[in-house]
């Protein structure tokens, strides 16, 4: 199967786009993230056109997220992450598809840094860090992917000590993302691109699309229950006219024969 997950930042502006994207990838499972809808709003139709049927928890203002699934429907699970319930941003949907467990993720930014943004955004990763050690205990085929606005290493951005001061790079926000990844999950497109792992993300301002200033922040973990058999970064999607600030990450797996 092929999963991919991509950041539209405003999903009826970008329809087209996404609706050529989907139909030259043929992803089987999409995560999609930053909506700028409500659900009610949500382009249901001109995707179930397309062959997709998706699951979606959006919201007005700058989050929302969604699942799309081509040849089958969504089996909601949670449309929120666990933990508090007073937060009412929508940022987690997780349902069941074809028999594999998927949680669509968009993990707070957090800046500025230091502040109150950030301390939501490691209270956020904790109960995502808990969510996951779940999903891994319970043994099920299982991916998170999203945008988890982190960049894991000083490898997966063009120039790290421009960003020290920046939420994506803060020393806690990493340390989660690890502590995460060392319950056993594997990092899909680490895995196919050990060295020279493609970014994901290049930010509107200073020509850093042209000039490949880039950042890896959007990420696909998979459980044992699968291996890795190629993963990529559609990068040209960023090229496009009024694109994204993120390009479609996409991975395919196989099942694992552990």
């Amino acid at each position: 199967m092929i999963v991919a997950t991509w950041n539209v930042n405003n999903v009826r502006k970008r329809l087209p786009q996404l609706l050529d994207w989907l139909d030259r990838r043929r992803p089987d499972v999409v995560a999609l993230q930053e909506l700028k809808t409500p659900s009610e709003d949500f382009p249901l139709d001109a995707l179930r056109e397309a062959g997709y049927e998706s699951l979606v928890v959006g919201q007005k203002t700058w989050n929302g997220v969604a699942l799309l699934s081509r040849g089958h429907t969504p089996l909601p699970v949670l449309r929120a992450l666990p933990g508090d319930p007073r937060d009412r941003q929508a940022r987690y949907v997780e349902a069941a598809i074809n028999g594999v467990l998927v949680a669509a993720i968009y993990l707070p930014n957090g800046n500025p840094f230091p502040g109150p943004k950030f301390d939501y955004k490691l209270a956020w990763f904790e109960r995502l860090r808990e969510r996951a050690e779940a999903l891994w205990q319970a043994g099920h085929p299982t991916v998170l992917l999203g945008d988890w606005n982190v960049v894991p290493t000083d490898a997966d951005i063009y120039k790290p000590d421009t960003w020290r001061d920046n939420a994506l790079l803060q020393p806690e926000a990493r340390a989660a993302f690890a502590a995460i990844l060392e319950q056993g999950w594997t990092d899909a497109l680490k895995t196919a691109h050990p060295r020279d792992t493609p970014f994901t993300f290049w930010d509107y301002r200073r020509k850093r699309w042209e000039r490949n200033a880039g950042l890896r922040i959007d990420h696909i973990l998979v459980n044992a229950a699968f291996k890795v058999k190629a993963a990529g970064v559609d990068r040209e999607e960023r090229g496009a006219e009024s694109p994204s600030d993120h390009a479609p990450v996409w991975a395919k797996l196989a099942a694992s024969r552990l």
